[in-house]
């Protein structure tokens, strides 16, 4: 199964839809592997005789007998089971060298079927996306020397030994740790102390001292940032007993949603985008609109008992090597209108203020000059204003992403004159095929329980959902080739992203580079909204934009949708360059084909990096959640590999 390849550093030989974060690396596909056809078989006793076969290898330390067990090509992809890190180990002679190079061998000490439901039990199924690679997949329960999780493998023959079955991949993930589970289900709260004591507070009582930390009381975690990522491993850390504040700048919770541009509504499925422990209600629609999720949100932390901190900035933060905790002043603005001072001892800070940095707003000469109505970065839209009969109004989004093209679809609906400047090429699918072929069956009504979902969707290395991908990708592309080829006609230059790996890919390797229609595109198609292609802006004029083949295109309002920093900028603009310096950089692949610092370990004790879409910040919340309680459990060290 492939990695990830270096490429030239400053990306400039490679086709924009081909580049990386900097410093990450290019993720090869996997190949499939040759395998013998798959007719009649009792998937359960094929999965049954290669976890047991499985087991005693490891139990043994048979390092030959765990190579056998495994096809060339195959992936071993693991989170926090075999180290306290992610891995994707790939080939037998890989997972072998690791398992070795261990510490104290495998970590991971038992495997077993799991068939607790009709999901998870063996069944012959696809590996490949257009089901003519069959094989045997099965759930699995994962026990390690410190915790228990799950886990998934597929199973295929190996037609150049004797058809054998071998695992092409297996996924193992840590969800619990031993003595110190989630209070949920069985080791839920009582909710009170039963009693004749004297000054007794009710819950309300506690609930306040809590959350504004009164007496004595301090947060062992800090978390910048209430939006999904803070909150969902804000809720994590709090079912582990893990004390935890949040602190966002923002008057409410939800406002990094409420305050963005009028018509934004999430792309994404309400399936995928559920949050741990308190998922949607049935009657949800199936695309939320931001004011609705961020109302959700608002509710979602009481509910869980979160505790933060609105209208409040980190004025001063200092770490100290020796003690391993830091010091932080924040200013709180209270209720009453008072702002206090406080200074907070947290052993972690998790800067959770999106995956993406800073705004990444373009110096262009003449900027300052500009003047017309408004000229702003698409993270200060906050909608169009409806152009006054008989008046003429004209526009341009510079940027042609998810924002860009929902904006220029907001000031259209409201009368004006638009253009939107494609610079170089853009990965188009629309709504409905595309989240039908990547997400169906997965994430949707009537399908896997939640977490099942997530187990299969994560169980696949990337290099192999890149493989995945492309054949995905060529299919959506053939359902919407209406839509693309009136695209093409209309000037707008289309790319199938990295590799034609689409949607998925881009987002993973860039984190952007896409737009998911829902609309806009036929807006496009019937010339309602223009386009300028190719050209870069050389100059802004006072009554808009002159680009480098000396054409001029007049505005009153300009919006650059021109995508946002890595978070390792936000990290310096708020705790200065010593840190900066000291943590990595985020997003990208990394040489085994897993994401980059994020929900791991930054480089910087004490410090993390969180962020994603909804579907990622409910999954991984997790796995940070369970770094951290290792560590403050003395079951980790921050050294350890």
């Amino acid at each position: 199964m492939a990695t990830a390849a270096v490429i030239p550093p400053d990306n400039t030989t490679i086709p924009s839809y081909g580049r990386v974060e900097p410093g990450s690396q290019q993720l090869k596909a996997a190949n499939y592997p040759f395998t013998s056809p798959v007719s009649s078989v009792d998937a359960s006793a094929v999965a049954t005789e290669w976890v047991d076969a499985f087991d005693q290898a490891l139990s043994a330390e048979d390092a030959s007998a765990v190579k056998n067990l495994f096809l060339q090509g195959s992936c071993w992809r693991d989170q926090l089971g075999l180290s306290w890190d992610y891995h994707s180990l790939h080939g037998p002679d890989k997972i072998v060298s690791f398992l070795k190079s261990a510490p104290g061998g495998s970590r991971v000490n038992s495997i077993k079927i799991d068939d607790s439901n009709s999901t998870r039990k063996p069944t012959v199924a696809p590996v490949d996306f257009k089901g003519k690679v069959n094989g045997v997949a099965s759930f699995l329960t994962v026990e390690t020397d410190v915790g228990r999780g799950r886990g998934l493998v597929r199973l295929l023959q190996d037609a150049g030994d004797g058809n054998k079955w071998k695992a092409f991949t297996l996924f193992t993930a840590m969800y619990e740790l031993k003595g110190h589970e989630e209070t949920i289900g069985e080791n839920r709260p009582q909710g009170v102390d039963h009693g004749g004591k004297v000054g007794r507070r009710n819950w309300q009582e506690k609930r306040t001292a809590t959350e504004n930390y009164e007496g004595e009381l301090e947060p062992i975690v800090l978390i910048i940032g209430a939006g999904q990522g803070g909150l969902t491993s804000a809720a994590r850390l709090h079912q582990l007993q893990i004390p935890t504040l949040i602190i966002d700048k923002n008057p409410r919770i939800g406002d990094n949603w409420r305050n963005r541009y009028h018509q934004l509504v999430l792309h994404d499925p309400v399936w995928y985008d559920h949050l741990p422990y308190a998922p949607f209600p049935s009657s949800w629609p199936i695309f939320t609109p931001k004011d609705k999720l961020a109302e959700w949100f608002e509710s979602y932390a009481r509910l869980m008992e979160l505790n933060v901190w609105t209208s409040t900035t980190l004025s001063d933060a200092k770490w100290d090597d020796k003690e391993r905790q830091w010091t932080v002043t924040v200013y709180r603005k209270r209720a009453d209108g008072k702002t206090e001072t406080r200074t907070l001892h947290p052993r972690h800070i998790i800067q959770a203020t999106g995956h993406s940095g800073e705004m990444k707003m373009p110096s262009i000469r003449g900027m300052d000059g500009f003047a017309g109505d408004r000229l702003c970065h698409s993270s200060q839209f906050k909608g169009a204003r409806q152009v006054p009969d008989g008046q003429k109004k004209r526009a341009i989004v510079v940027g042609c992403c998810n924002s860009g093209h929902d904006i220029a679809q907001d000031f259209y609906e409201h009368g004006f004159d638009v253009t939107i400047v494609q610079r170089s090429s853009t990965y188009v699918m629309s709504s409905k095929n595309g989240l039908e072929v990547l997400l169906g069956g997965l994430y949707a009504e009537g399908g896997p329980e939640t977490e099942d979902a997530d187990l299969v969707f994560m169980s696949i290395p990337n290099a192999m959902l890149k493989r995945m991908h492309q054949e995905a990708t060529a299919e959506i592309c053939q359902r919407d080739k209406a839509l693309l080829e009136g695209l093409v006609k209309a000037g707008f230059q289309l790319d199938d992203g990295p590799d034609d790996a689409g949607f998925f890919m881009k987002y993973f390797q860039r984190g952007g580079g896409y737009y998911i229609d829902v609309g806009c595109s036929q807006l496009i198609i019937d010339g309602k909204i223009k386009v300028k292609q190719g050209q870069e802006v050389e100059e802004v004029k006072p009554n808009g934009l002159l680009f480098a083949d000396g054409s001029m295109l007049e505005a009153d309002e300009i919006i650059f949708a021109t995508g946002y920093d890595n978070m390792r900028g936000t990290a310096r603009k708020i705790f200065g360059d010593e840190l900066a310096e000291r943590v990595k950089d985020v997003w990208g692949f990394d040489e085994e084909g897993e994401l980059r610092t994020i929900w791991r370990r930054t480089g910087h004790p004490g410090f993390w990096f969180f962020g994603g879409n909804l579907a990622l910040c409910r999954y991984y919340s997790r796995m940070l959640a369970l770094q951290i309680k290792a560590m403050e459990c003395g079951i980790m060290k921050y050294e350890d590999p």
